[in-house]
């Protein structure tokens, strides 16, 4: 599955230096507006202790995790919705992502020059919020043009939609979002091919100075106040620690880390947070050859499930065998489970659990 979070903030609010981190990429992270021209996209490893655990039991050839793409997508400004700034391209860029990863400064720091002349977390997201949301309602406003005529001759399901439209419509022009906008789920399909960019799910990280990154501070409240009402989670985190962390190696992370009093990296939180944030799950296949993660959508049916791996496989399902890991790791192999009768043949109707290991049979 290609999934894809993209990043976003107002200018200088450290989002390339964040990226950077994350993918070991190299975005230019320079003192000025605008320095992200083109987005820059990283495929991120997802941590999962439960690898190691198989590595270990299994000992196979090679072990691939899951992962996730980053897309670290440029600034955008005030009147970004009329194409101020490089608006068009950021809105278009957006619009592409899975969910977002909105960054907000919660540092003090004049060496850093802020777009808007002063540090204001709260007033930040209200500039996203705002270009994004007239940008959706343009959307919405012209496809309900579009349904008028076709409403007014008496199709039903037109008029349907243009009622929902409508709502939308109010929702948005009160200066809401559209993920908060209360719906029965059927009649979203009305917005379904508007991709509407205030749907998208949203993880706001508070870049926050060393000093910041256990407690917080007063810029941070502000944004929690800021963002009551969303069911959005915020989490902290330092890029210019991330960033350093970034140039150590794997023995040296952990002595940083506990330099810092960090259990892990804020990054690792980021990732699994985005991970959960779209509703997926991890199952693993594991044998001599390779021991792989594969990412799905929670609630997916064995046959789908198995359909990541190849789509001949959910084509010619027959059934899963399922092995639980911590019976795995009792049993220490699949023999050893299948002999403890701890190993499960499920079929079509089975939904697959997180941290399920699995082999598929299917006809080809």
């Amino acid at each position: 599955m290609s999934l894809q979070c993209g990043i976003v903030g107002l200018p200088n609010v450290g989002k390339s230096t964040l990226f950077n981190a994350l993918s070991s990429a190299k975005a230019e992270a320079a003192n000025f507006p605008f320095c992200t021209i083109e987005p820059n996209v990283g495929v991120i490893t997802v941590p999962d202790e439960r690898l190691n655990i198989l590595q270990k039991l299994v000992n196979p050839q090679k072990v691939i995790p899951t992962t996730i793409e980053f897309v670290d997508i440029a600034g955008l400004v005030k009147g970004a919705s009329k194409g101020e700034g490089l608006g068009n391209k950021f809105l278009a860029n957006i619009r592409e992502v899975d969910a977002i990863i909105h960054v907000v400064r919660c540092f003090a720091d004049d060496n850093v020059v802020h777009v808007a002349g002063s540090v204001d977390p709260v007033f930040d997201k209200e500039v996203i919020d705002t270009e994004l949301q007239l940008k959706d309602l343009e959307s919405v406003e012209k496809k309900i043009q579009r349904l008028e005529k076709i409403a007014k001759s008496g199709d039903a399901k037109a008029r349907k939609q243009l009622s929902t439209l409508q709502s939308y419509k109010q929702h948005l022009e009160a200066g809401n979002n559209a993920r908060s906008i209360e719906i029965a789920e059927e009649d979203k399909e009305a917005v379904w091919d508007l991709n509407l960019l205030t749907a998208k799910p949203v993880i706001y990280v508070a870049n926050v100075d060393e000093g910041s990154i256990h407690t917080g501070n007063e810029y941070v409240e502000a944004l929690k106040e800021g963002i009551k009402g969303e069911e959005a989670e915020v989490i902290l985190i330092s890029a210019s620690i991330e960033a350093q962390i970034a140039e150590l190696d794997f023995e040296e992370r952990s002595i940083f880390l506990e330099e810092y009093g960090l259990k892990e990296s804020g990054l690792n939180k980021l990732i699994r947070a985005s991970y959960k944030l779209l509703n997926l799950i991890t199952y693993f296949t594991a044998g001599e050859t390779e021991v792989r993660a594969w990412t799905i959508m929670k609630g997916w049916k064995a046959p789908k499930a198995a359909g990541v791996i190849h789509t001949d496989f959910e084509k010619g399902f027959i059934k899963a065998e399922v092995i639980k890991l911590s019976d795995y790791q009792e049993y220490k192999s699949e023999q050893g489970c299948r002999e403890a009768g701890k190993l499960a043949i499920e079929g079509k109707e089975y939904v697959v659990e997180d941290g399920d290991i699995m082999h598929f049979r299917f006809n080809v």
